[in-house]
């Protein structure tokens, strides 16, 4: 079963739907809305003609975001039609960012350019088959002394809809729609994979990387699971049993070697 090709299939419908939505707001966005949250943006701090790698990029909201602020930006993404978008969106905006189609295993194998930052965030994991690869990729991508920021839906919230927390070989193969207000009931086929966070640091410690922080956050910017509730100035919070539930969590790392 090719993984790529089906859940490429998938992103491309996806992709046209989202740039539709009031989800991902384009308009609000080309008038100087920026994609970016609170956790991102203070973590990675600030970017100013430093060099900046966007893995799984989407259609490069957040990407063209962190060019906004002054990073030398190059955004990939398997999503023929996501790449597609990002360079208009690119185009109407002025900016210079780079946006290449590829899977990252891919663009990881033929990369030969050292990135001052890597970046990816928000559901991006359980699209890979393989962390330790993935992990390696970043090492490879960044300089000496570069940053690796990960911003990512915390695998607890999966856990209590059903799914598995631990890794395994296998992939979870479902029908689904998308998360924006405007599927329409569409659905597509898609593959991903469960992995657990101990499974993340463990892969990019053994690519080399040195953990500088790991957090983890009661809230999430983003209304894409049942039952969450909004709370003024924090987001969106998920409680079971009268108690929060982690929706985010982050991980900063430097190679150092």
């Amino acid at each position: 079963m090719n993984y790529i090709a089906i859940n490429k299939e998938a992103w491309d419908q996806r992709t046209k739907v989202h740039v539709g939505s009031k989800f991902y707001d384009v308009d609000a966005f080309i008038n100087g809305k920026s994609s970016l949250n609170k956790v991102e943006v203070e973590q990675v701090g600030n970017v100013e003609g430093k060099t900046l790698l966007h893995l799984q990029c989407h259609f490069g909201q957040d990407t063209l975001s962190w060019a906004r602020q002054g990073a030398n930006v190059t955004g990939v993404d398997f999503s023929t039609e996501a790449i597609n978008q990002a360079r208009k969106l690119n185009s109407t905006l002025g900016l210079d960012a780079t946006f290449i189609v590829n899977d990252i295993y891919q663009f990881g194998n033929e990369n030969t350019e050292g990135f001052d930052l890597v970046f990816t965030s928000y559901g991006v994991l359980c699209w890979l088959p393989d962390l330790s690869h993935w992990a390696k990729i970043i090492a490879n991508s960044l300089v000496l002394g570069g940053e690796f920021h990960l911003v990512e839906f915390h695998t607890f919230n999966d856990l209590l809809t059903g799914y598995a927390y631990f890794p395994r070989a296998e992939p979870d193969v479902e029908e689904e729609g998308t998360y924006t207000e405007n599927c329409n009931g569409e659905k597509s086929t898609m593959l991903t994979w469960p992995h657990s966070i101990s499974e993340v640091i463990s892969a990019l410690i053994a690519a080399g990387l040195t953990i500088e922080s790991f957090k983890e956050y009661p809230y999430s910017p983003y209304k894409c699971f049942d039952d969450l509730d909004y709370v003024e100035y924090q987001g969106y919070q998920l409680l079971h049993k009268g108690q929060q539930v982690p929706l985010l969590y982050s991980i900063k790392a430097r190679k150092v070697t």
